[in-house]
């Protein structure tokens, strides 16, 4: 088999390519073979990645088994959790352009046949398959596996039999208002989180899992595995073998990532109310792809798909009893008619052959698409004079009384700042916070509301205040709550006129957000305002603050 490696590695005038890989212990047999790449994000920092280091060895037992040759190298993965609400959170978005550029510059750089990419995170995901598409190589991603739910008994919904590490950050409210103490507290931090793995609900880690499998680029049910699993092993040995066929076959990521496929992936998200974080992640990998698709694709696909299975924190169900009741398979099933079937996957068969004997084993966890949790899917596109490119809400997480919402804003120009508020008990019913100067540029990094919305429903006023955001949100948030406001009040954004006691009308039904204020009073605001200089002078995120694209083209970085 004629490959791109031997290019660099069979003639004799590349004799030093072949010392240097000698050197490591690589024979000649070894380097006649395919290479193939293993990126792996495995560290001791993120949950999600811990297992990972294990997952490449079965993926590299079942490279060699198949006539490969695997070569791991390292990937940087950074936890969402851990960066929540601290400044750390505005380097967290950032990672998924620098980790897609990251695997090109490695695989090209050493001119690699295929590549397995290993990841189970937030913006670790969605920046392999950028990378994927970019690269348009034999592709394959096998993520970590889920976390396990931990059992502590507190007073919050909807944690009454399983608790995660979202349970940990809302129960902050509680022992500040002495809903519970110290002991309790305590209990659920050491217990919240019993195993390692993506955090165990439906947050933008699992999200993005299930849609690398319904995009067609992992393993027919193997996203929702739970990590500790002797089968998550297995999964990654099938995995080493399956890349030698998509390199026998010349099948490429391309190929795979596509109109057809992208809009199956876009489907099985809403249908499992994912996070709001795809309106970022489907554009960008669909960009990367050459494929044409924005939130007005996205917001098109979410009129037409019911939302079939209601995941924690939207629900008392968790990702292990999504895995129990079937998991992305038996979820694509109840969804073939809508599912573009002839799509092709890694497994080099279409998406049809995959599902064919795939089922639901636990009706409470995935309706039906006659009988939905709801008609319409998990993520809307809301515009109007206050984002006039748009908005991005979650109704799979929202209280059908909270669809239509108005209420006087109360502003802050920084995340910290409406924390700080809401703990001194500043927020009251009937309000909507407005946290802006969060977005892309003006983070920078369009860091996660996350923290903000967790004190609100821990101090009960979920169901009773809005907040609204340049910024975006955690997928494990839930109450209204309306993201990406697009443009940004760092590049001027209508978000950057709104005054203490505006009022703002939220209509999730009519995919309306208005600001209930003059045209002309916006424009004169507007006209006295100053841009803000760059908080970042030096650095990553000054580069992103730079570069970025608006948060309705998905954040990307871009020259044009």
């Amino acid at each position: 088999m004629k490959t791109r490696s031997s290019s660099i590695l069979e003639r004799p005038e590349w004799s030093m390519n072949r010392s240097l890989y000698k050197s490591m212990g690589f024979t000649d047999d070894d380097l006649s073979k395919p290479l193939i790449g293993i990126a792996n994000s495995w560290n001791e920092i993120c949950p999600g990645n811990f297992n990972l280091k294990q997952v490449a060895d079965s993926v590299r037992r079942g490279v060699t088994a198949a006539g490969g040759t695997p070569l791991e190298f390292g990937v940087i993965g950074a936890c969402d959790g851990i960066a929540q609400g601290n400044d750390g959170m505005r380097f967290i978005l950032p990672t998924r352009d620098q980790i897609a550029n990251d695997i090109e510059l490695m695989i090209e750089a050493h001119q690699l046949d295929a590549v397995v990419l290993l990841a189970s995170c937030d913006k670790i995901v969605p920046g392999m398959l950028m990378a994927a598409a970019r690269l348009d190589l034999p592709t394959i991603l096998v993520n970590g596996g889920t976390m396990l739910p931990g059992a502590v008994d507190i007073p919050l919904e909807p944690y009454e039999e399983h608790v995660d590490a979202a349970a940990v950050q809302e129960s902050y409210s509680l022992l500040k208002d002495e809903k519970i103490d110290m002991d309790k507290s305590l209990e659920l931090e050491n217990n919240a989180c019993p195993t390692y793995g993506s955090c165990a609900y439906m947050g933008t880690a699992n999200t993005m899992c299930c849609l690398a499998e319904a995009l067609g680029m992992s393993l027919p049910g193997s996203a929702m595995v739970p990590a500790p699993y002797s089968k998550r092993m297995h999964i990654a040995y099938k995995t080493g073998k399956q890349i030698m066929e998509l390199v026998e076959k010349d099948i490429t990521a391309k190929e795979i990532i596509n109109n057809k496929s992208i809009e199956n992936a876009t489907r099985v998200s809403l249908a499992i109310g994912g996070s709001t974080n795809i309106a970022l992640h489907l554009p960008a990998i669909a960009y990367e792809a050459e494929v044409e698709f924005d939130i007005n694709k996205l917001d098109e696909l979410s009129k037409s798909t019911p939302h079939i299975a209601s995941i924690m924190p939207a629900s008392k169900y968790d990702v292990v009893d999504l895995y129990e009741a079937g998991g992305v398979p038996a979820v694509m099933k109840e969804l073939s008619t809508l599912l573009n079937e002839d799509a092709l996957t890694v497994t080099s068969k279409t998406v049809e052959e995959n599902i064919k004997l795939a089922e639901t084993r636990r009706r409470e966890v995935i309706k039906t698409t006659d009988a939905p949790v709801h008609e319409e899917g998990g993520v809307a596109v809301l515009e109007g004079n206050l984002a006039p490119e748009g908005g991005i809400t979650k109704p799979a997480a929202i209280k059908d009384e909270m669809f239509e919402f108005t209420g006087e804003a109360r502003v802050f120009n920084s995340e910290q700042e409406a924390i700080d508020a809401i703990l001194d008990n500043e927020i009251s019913a009937g309000q909507v916070v407005v946290i802006r100067y969060e977005g892309p540029k003006g983070g920078p990094g369009m860091p996660e509301m996350f923290k903000p919305m967790k004190l609100l429903m821990g101090k009960g006023l979920a169901e009773s205040v809005a907040l609204v955001t340049d910024g975006r949100f955690s997928g494990t948030n839930n109450g209204c709550f309306v993201g990406h406001i697009s443009p940004e009040a760092a590049e001027g954004g209508p978000l950057a006129a709104v005054k203490d006691g505006d009022v703002i009308t939220i209509d999730i039904p009519e995919r309306e957000i208005s600001l209930e204020v003059d045209e002309e009073v916006i424009e004169d605001r507007l006209k006295e305002w100053e841009r803000p200089g760059l908080s970042r002078k030096r650095g990553y995120l000054s580069l992103y603050a730079k570069l970025a694209s608006s948060a309705s083209d998905g954040a990307i970085l871009k020259l044009e």
